[in-house]
């Protein structure tokens, strides 16, 4: 019925032709062909239609924090949320294992100490020849042996979470403590906690998971049409909040299940997002000499992978290719050197079409 519709129209106007996709219509015609015409509205700031996006951590900004030594946990100092800062206290262990670690930090202290003394007490007797130099020597190496030992038990006691101040204490005092306080390396915010008071323990087990919640990733799923208008670098806005971030990747695959690319934007966080919250996205996109408009559904017309629209001109209409950035069931945002004062064809098109092929056929 649409096919005899429009034959019925093109024999009616004769004076219609065609020049390179253009179409000449007097307004008395395009009135009978039903066509009604809207101006192009310039899409805010080169943005898209809104996304819907999830609020993640960045996996940098995330890490665990375990147990430095086999051992039980006797308390937890922080719960789920809370706001941490270096070298808080966040649990207290009880463990056999750091008590044998102080104990053989001691033993190579006292031991360097023996050795220093040997040492100095070797090297006056050479002095005097009163030993030779192998011996001399043998005590150097020792003193050196000595030394390294030290150096090894005190690292091993600093990667179980004992201050430099602390080791000093001990070193001088020698009191063995059976408990050590696990404190944050860095501030943060608490995530989880893995581990509850009284449970055992192994050696690097993970007992508090923090992360740093600024700045902050918004991934945002693309339709995989869409995807060519967005790239790195983009600016990036979430709706209801005001700092903006930027895009810092766009996958090179596709999801199969969704047909949709991952975009991955770093947006700075005051405290106003939150970790797995939903949001709504807008992402800027570059066009080139040209500017973005929004447009009516109905205007659009699709011919493989191009997009083209009919345009108002003096004498009719011309058909002008568009570059597709964003689409709903409504509207769609394209790329083309359009004006607010142009007129894009919104009904009537499958008319201007059906004329167009018909007199190219001719």
């Amino acid at each position: 019925m649409a096919c005899i519709l429009i034959a019925a129209a093109v024999t009616a106007l004769p004076s219609m032709s065609m020049a390179e996709d253009q179409l000449k219509l007097s307004p008395e015609q395009a009135t009978s062909l039903g066509i009604r015409v809207v101006h192009p509205v310039a899409s805010p700031v080169d943005k898209t239609l809104p996304y819907p996006a999830q609020i993640v951590i960045p996996t940098p900004q995330l890490w665990v924090v375990s147990a430095p030594v086999a051992g039980m946990v006797i308390s937890l100092s922080v719960a789920r949320g809370d706001r941490i800062v270096a070298g808080q206290s966040l649990a207290t262990m009880e463990s056999p294992s750091f008590v044998s670690q102080q104990r053989d930090y001691l033993h190579a202290v006292a031991q360097d100490v023996l050795a220093a003394q040997q040492l100095n007490r070797n090297t006056q007797l050479f002095q005097g020849n009163a030993v030779a130099q192998r011996v001399l020597e043998g005590s150097q190496a020792e003193a050196r042996q000595a030394s390294i030992a030290v150096a090894e038990r005190r690292q091993v006691l600093r990667l179980s979470g004992l201050s430099d101040e602390a080791i000093s204490k001990l070193t001088s005092e020698a009191a063995i403590s059976g408990t050590l306080t696990v404190a944050a390396p860095r501030p943060a915010t608490v995530i989880d906690t893995a581990v509850s008071p009284g449970q055992r323990v192994e050696q690097s087990a993970p007992l508090i998971k923090v992360a740093q919640l600024s700045p902050l990733w918004v991934e945002i799923a693309v339709p995989a049409s869409n995807i060519k208008a967005i790239q790195q670098g983009a600016k990036v806005e979430v709706d209801g909040y005001e700092p903006p971030g930027q895009v810092v990747l766009v996958s090179e695959t596709t999801d199969p299940a969704t047909q949709t690319v991952l975009v991955r934007a770093e947006v700075p966080n005051s405290g106003d997002l939150r970790p797995g919250q939903t949001a709504a996205v807008r992402i800027s996109f570059v066009s080139k000499r040209e500017t973005a408009w929004e447009i009516p559904y109905s205007a659009l017309i699709r011919r493989g992978e191009q997009a083209s629209v009919f345009v108002s001109t003096q004498g009719g209409f011309r058909l002008m290719s568009v570059t597709l950035l964003e689409e709903d069931q409504d509207h769609v945002v394209v790329s083309a050197p359009l004006t607010d004062n142009d007129e894009v064809a919104v009904s009537g098109v499958s008319a201007l079409r059906g004329i167009l092929l018909k007199l190219g056929a001719g």
